[in-house]
């Protein structure tokens, strides 16, 4: 069994076992996942073991009862016992089902007891983001304070006045973003917060093309034509900006110079896939599957020029499926090879476009 059809049972799976409704805590989807994948695959191999005996223990049975076999006449020496193949036949396949139950049992209490440290490790990890989250709060407020009243010392004519007002939307950025990192380590929903997509495009285009510039990549940011209202999601601002630039920033930095990375847009019906495209050398030393775990790294790509070789913490992408999961979307490997990587991020629209429009990818 190829290990999309391993991975489509477990994802099935995994879901009917949230009877509750749809779990929107991402680490949580993953343990459930792991203990139903191993428990899956340990009952198949005892299934499989189960009827090989059963088959050959059938196999026997009906050997015996060749008419060669029947007409024996016994030696002195021999015991004659007569079974009746019907009742023989039920015993065996009661037992075999049963086995098959008992090692399923077993096999998913034991993937439980397994993956518990795995789960410790990652409560700690929320724990330490709530904690290093906590702190920063308050020395990014007092700089926001501080920057506001730089703001009113800077008189509207002022060249510098340009630069002081960036500054204050990058500090309510920064405390945003805490703020959001705070909700996810409790575990919380996205709630609350709509986001106009072609604004975070823009936004997006114009960041992180200085970035692009520096590692001498060509960036194409594709969003609404003009005249027509941009797609809003069911996340805030915060949370798309930092699902977009994480993104677009693994993109640039695993692309080689003179390389291309793109920024496509596609409604498909309640909700919006984002692809993020580049043609580097693709995901390498890792399941793609598993890119988004945290901590999770792939082999380091070796970049020619100023950029050098691109290494990572292996947390942007975990965030992004953090923040996707929780708004009720999803982030997936949609393609990966020698010829480059595509990233599909889904996300909820919260106002669908009017009738009859419709929108491909740019």
């Amino acid at each position: 069994m190829s290990s999309s059809w391993w991975s489509a049972i477990a994802d099935s799976a995994t879901s009917w076992s949230f009877r509750s409704g749809a779990e929107r805590d991402p680490d949580r989807l993953a343990y459930r996942r792991s203990v139903i994948g191993i428990g899956l695959r340990v009952a198949v191999v005892s299934a499989a073991l189960v009827i090989a005996i059963v088959l050959l223990v059938v196999g026997y049975v009906l050997w015996q009862l060749t008419p060669g076999q029947l007409h024996e006449t016994p030696g002195p020496t021999d015991v004659h016992i007569t079974l009746d193949t019907v009742d023989l036949s039920i015993a065996v396949l009661g037992v075999g089902g049963l086995a098959i139950a008992l090692a399923g049992i077993a096999a998913w209490v034991i993937a439980r007891r397994a993956v518990l440290p795995i789960a410790e490790a990652a409560r700690m990890q929320r724990t330490f983001v709530a904690d290093a989250s906590h702190e920063l709060r308050t020395p990014l407020t007092v700089l926001h304070a501080r920057v506001q009243r730089l703001r009113m010392m800077t008189p509207a004519d002022d060249a510098r006045r340009a630069v002081v007002d960036e500054l204050q939307g990058d500090t309510r950025v920064l405390i945003d973003i805490v703020n959001d990192l705070l909700d996810a380590a409790a575990g919380s929903e996205a709630t609350g917060g709509v986001a106009d997509l072609d604004v975070a495009l823009i936004t997006l285009e114009r960041d992180m093309s200085v970035l692009a510039a520096e590692r001498q990549v060509h960036l194409t940011v594709g969003r609404a034509e003009p005249g027509r209202a941009g797609p809003v999601l069911a996340v805030s601002e915060t949370q798309l900006r930092r699902c977009l630039v994480a993104l677009t920033d693994n993109a640039i930095g695993h692309t080689r110079p003179d390389g291309n990375v793109s920024v496509r847009v596609r409604a498909d019906g309640p909700s919006v896939t984002i692809r993020v495209g580049d043609d580097g050398p693709g995901i390498t030393g890792i399941a793609p599957t598993r890119v988004f775990d945290r901590f999770a790294h792939g082999t380091p790509t070796a970049t020619a020029g100023a950029a050098g070789t691109r290494t990572g913490y292996g947390i942007g992408l975990a965030l992004v499926r953090d923040i996707a999961v929780r708004a009720g979307g999803d982030v997936t490997v949609e393609r990966t090879g020698s010829d480059g990587t595509v990233f599909a991020l889904r996300l909820p629209v919260v106002q669908p476009d009017g009738p009859g429009h419709e929108r491909e990818d740019r």
